[in-house]
């Protein structure tokens, strides 16, 4: 994904309610969110160039969100795996703990900046692979964004998504967080970040909702997991331009 908010809210009937959105270019083969045929055990949309996703969960309550970090100065290894892997591992692991551990020590630096949000109805970790450090941290409680860059950093659009689910967070927040997720104005020159990747790019990318014949919003996505382990997907796909292509509702 590129951007999210999500309410964490532990000890309560329903833990992780999370928003989002996927950019990515418009001829990047894509599977809608579906049951894996290769693995039924995890629901969510799949990457088809490189098999990885971006937001996915498992049979038991297990949920796992990957955005990428936008800084060109992150050293990334040649033939650095796909950062969309680390979703299917991430549900897969038996042991959770070891896993994000072994990453935050070493194994995270093998791949090109990061972030990885994975939860269970007890518990949120959050890993980021910067460009000078990998960290591992426990959310605390509360609503949060996360674009390309660290939790929180507070880019226009993550700020409008979050302050939408705040306000709304025991209402109707699937209405309240599409509304700012759908919303194509670019920000202000003067509240942009600065990236590295250029004025116009910047621009572009500082939409919440990318409007682009090549690259664009390709799915927004609502996920709820609830404290007895139950995970409800919903997620709507578009197309060059903003084109509505389906919505799909799934439960694991």
């Amino acid at each position: 994904m590129c951007l999210m908010a999500f309410a964490w809210q532990p000890d309560t009937a329903v833990p992780l309610r999370l928003a989002g959105n996927r950019d990515e270019r418009h001829d990047r083969p894509t599977a809608p969110l579906h049951y894996w045929a290769d693995t039924p055990a995890l629901l969510g949309g799949r990457d088809l160039e490189a098999g990885g996703s971006w937001l996915a969960a498992a049979r038991g309550g297990r949920v796992a969100a990957l955005t990428n970090v936008r800084d060109p100065a992150i050293f990334t290894p040649a033939n650095a795996p796909s950062r969309g892997e680390l979703v299917a591992q991430a549900l897969q692991c038996n042991d959770i703990d070891e896993w994000l551990a072994q990453l935050a020590e070493h194994k995270a630096y093998c791949y090109a900046g990061f972030n990885l949000l994975v939860a269970t109805p007890e518990r949120l970790w959050h890993l980021h692979r910067g460009q000078h450090e990998v960290t591992l941290t426990n959310v605390a409680p509360g609503v949060h964004g996360l674009s390309n860059a660290d939790l929180n950093t507070p880019w226009p659009k993550l700020c409008a998504v979050r302050e939408a689910l705040q306000q709304n967070v025991m209402g109707n927040w699937r209405h309240a967080a599409g509304q700012a997720l759908h919303d194509s104005h670019q920000a202000p020159d003067t509240q942009l970040p600065d990236t590295g990747v250029g004025l116009a790019l910047e621009r572009q990318l500082s939409a919440a909702f990318i409007m682009g014949e090549t690259y664009g919003t390709r799915a927004t996505t609502w996920l709820t997991l609830d404290s007895q382990g139950h995970v409800k997907i919903t997620e709507q796909r578009f197309g060059p331009l903003g084109r509505f292509e389906g919505e799909t509702t799934l439960s694991i």
